[in-house]
């Protein structure tokens, strides 16, 4: 079977789709996720145009457990954006994320919504309590490419790939622990390091203090390097002016020592991870990989993940590996590895603190 698929990446600069015809690359394309958001139909017709698909992995935010389109309701989706009842407008760093999920729904295409990595049967139960953020549906999609670009690069069989991948993205910074093939911890971008744009976790006091004025918003603000959100990242150019910008020399700091926090604190469940391979936006900054090898010296060789094609992000290859996987294609010894099949629950099903139970979604 030679199915032909595709994965999206709903990322907070770019929206991005790649295809897979018989497990090799067919299209990719990058739009800006604030014109999605406002007009998702350009968006959802670039990827009619390339079908029929047999499979689109969907943008599924906080995720599901691999729920296809005919079953996504407003249930499902709350779970996916996990808005607090009283700001069902709240922007989420992604404008307009409801309507383009509808979008792709009523467009008739071959959608499903795949899961984040707290859906996963492979992280153990404890390491879930209390979290809702271990890496959103896309970090799944990003540690997929990985896990390929590692089994390929090195010749190995899935069952060994070993890594813990950082990424850095437009906004948000994660890192996923991956052991035997399989994801087995996670630190996601609003629990973990600061971000280029978003704080990262916030302490527990700050929340507290901010009280009502703790927003969505909250989330994607007041980061390293972009707090408002306003200087443009989406290119390498930019990047690199960014990089030379002596003023923002404590932001660079910033995003480089928490990063390598984050993967010191996943050696904790994964010791001695076969490599340290970053994805994302910031990854193209000039010095920014060099810095993380001297920083993670002695845990592992830091390398840059190897995609599939130049345009589509990591996340969205990796969208599409699993795509293929799940439709019987090339990847599906990928998508069995990973154990996706198996994904089940919600992201809030283990929370233990006094009023989660009274939470409700928009």
């Amino acid at each position: 079977m030679s199915p032909r698929v595709a994965g999206i990446d709903p990322g907070t600069v770019s929206f991005d789709v790649c295809g897979l015809d018989g497990g090799e690359l067919h299209f990719e394309e990058t739009f800006v996720s604030s014109e999605v958001g406002a007009d998702p139909k350009p968006f959802v017709e670039a990827i009619v145009q390339h079908g029929p698909l047999d499979l689109v992995l969907g943008p599924a935010g906080y995720g599901l457990p691999l729920v296809p389109a005919s079953r996504i309701g407003p249930a499902e989706v709350s779970l996916m954006l996990l808005l607090r009842k009283e700001e069902p407008g709240a922007r989420g760093g992604i404008a307009g994320m409801r309507r383009i999920i509808q979008a792709l729904v009523e467009a008739g295409l071959p959608v499903i919504f795949g899961p984040g990595v707290i859906h996963l049967p492979t992280v153990p139960a404890h390491r879930k309590w209390n979290r809702i953020d271990m890496g959103t549906a896309d970090k799944v999609g990003s540690v997929a490419l990985c896990i390929d670009d590692q089994v390929r690069r090195l010749r190995v069989p899935y069952h060994e790939a070993s890594f813990i991948m950082l990424e850095l993205g437009g906004a948000f910074s994660a890192a996923v622990a991956v052991d035997q093939g399989q994801v087995t911890d996670g630190i996601g971008g609003t629990s973990g390091p600061i971000g280029a744009q978003s704080c990262g976790a916030l302490d527990g006091e700050l929340a507290y203090l901010l009280g009502p004025s703790l927003s969505r918003a909250t989330l994607f603000a007041g980061g390293a390097l972009n707090p408002r959100g306003d200087r443009d990242l989406a290119s390498a150019a930019a990047l690199a002016a960014l990089r030379r910008d002596s003023s923002l020399r404590d932001g660079w700091e910033a995003i480089e020592e928490s990063a390598t926090k984050a993967v010191l604190a996943l050696t904790a469940t994964l010791p001695s991870p076969r490599e340290v391979l970053v994805a994302g936006r910031l990854a193209q900054a000039p010095g920014l990989l060099d810095a993380l090898a001297r920083r993670l010296r002695q845990v592992a060789p830091v390398r840059p993940v190897a995609g599939l094609g130049s345009r589509a992000k990591a996340a969205a290859q990796g969208a599409a590996l699993l795509a293929d996987g799940l439709a019987g294609g090339a990847h599906a010894p990928l998508v069995e590895c990973m154990r996706l099949r198996e994904a089940r629950g919600s992201a809030l099903d283990y929370l233990r603190v006094p009023g989660s139970g009274r939470i409700q979604l928009a």
